[in-house]
């Protein structure tokens, strides 16, 4: 009898997990839920994230927006465009001289604001005295211990290095700290390939449960061959912006000049960008293979006609390589 009811439960539960499993898993996000935007920026180095970032950032502001900017790159040259040239001290910098002197970090020691914008940089170690990625690390656990999630802004800009793959540039996406991504490109293949590769890594964490998405592709010295446009269709992202290659960009950007201004000549150029930012989903890209991004430029661009010949033994010796024979003992088959 008492076998007789153990099965009877036992094939109960069975049935009550099947029905369970077959439930289908909720659908991944594809709106920000969260009060405040986190957006970081990728790109390759040189690109202008900075430039674009600067002139967003102030834009945004200007339209009535709590913004705070935060450079990511270990040049730390995010804000120096907002600040008129001027470097401010860095999250990394200040935290090991007020640790040697005792002292705690405040946050009028590294955040800074103009025109209401708000900005810090966390700056990196010398060259060869540390990882940068690391660094990037140690400035958020920073930024958490300064109350960095109790903070009431609309927006946090994160400038990061595009074209480093170690975990701390990844972070963002790795562990969910901003909704969407946005790549900063234009048409050469270098950027685009910086590009494909970040959103290579939020394909790659979607498939282990990421949220983050791409919200797309801001094409800057856009000169009109149309080479970014072509990748951003075949990845499935769209173009926030065009900013063209116009001399007057170029020579206010090295002046250390904001353009992002609402009566300024840029105004509208910015101020799209700015809506196009705010409401851009996050999509879910598909990176191009190696083959697919070279064939989005001409064969004479990117050495399409070059044969691969393979390196014999000679000449890597740099001299006829003299066969001697072989100890190998063989054994035919009985």
């Amino acid at each position: 009898m008492n076998a007789a009811l153990n099965g009877a439960a036992l094939q109960a539960t069975a049935t009550l997990l099947r029905a369970e499993a077959a439930i289908p898993p909720d659908p991944v996000p594809t709106t920000a839920t969260r009060e405040t935007q986190v957006i970081a920026i990728y790109g390759k180095g040189g690109i202008g994230k900075s430039f674009t970032l600067a002139n967003l950032s102030y834009m945004l502001a200007q339209q009535g927006k709590r913004v705070l900017l935060i450079g990511c790159d270990p040049k730390s040259d995010t804000t120096s465009l907002l600040f008129g040239g001027r470097a401010c001290p860095t999250i990394i910098e200040t935290s090991t001289k007020r640790k040697l002197a005792g002292e705690a970090v405040a946050i009028g020691d590294v955040c800074f604001k103009r025109d209401g914008v708000f900005a810090m940089e966390l700056g990196g170690p010398e060259v060869g005295r540390g990882c940068g990625g690391r660094g990037i690390i140690h400035g958020f656990e920073l930024l958490e211990k300064l109350g960095f999630h109790e903070w009431g802004f609309d927006y946090v800009l994160l400038d990061f290095l595009g074209d480093v793959v170690c975990g701390g540039f990844g972070l963002p996406i790795a562990r969910d700290m901003c909704q969407k991504v946005i790549v900063v490109g234009s048409n050469d293949l270098q950027s685009l390939y910086v590009a494909n590769n970040v959103c290579s890594a939020v394909e790659y964490f979607r498939k282990l449960g990421g949220n983050v998405g791409v919200g797309g592709l801001v094409i800057n010295k856009d000169d009109g061959t149309g080479e970014a446009q072509a990748f951003a269709e075949a990845a499935g992202i769209p173009i926030l912006a065009s900013i063209p290659a116009d001399d007057d960009i170029r020579k206010k950007s090295a002046n250390y000049e904001i353009i992002g201004r609402p009566d300024g000549r840029w105004g509208p150029l910015f101020a799209d960008l700015a809506e196009n930012v705010a409401t851009a989903l996050p999509h879910r890209p598909s990176p191009l293979s190696q083959d697919a991004l070279l064939g989005l430029f001409k064969g004479e661009a990117v050495g399409r006609g070059v044969v691969l010949d393979p390196a014999s033994d000679a000449d890597m010796r740099g001299r006829p390589v003299v066969q001697k024979p072989s100890l190998e003992v063989i054994y035919e088959a009985v």
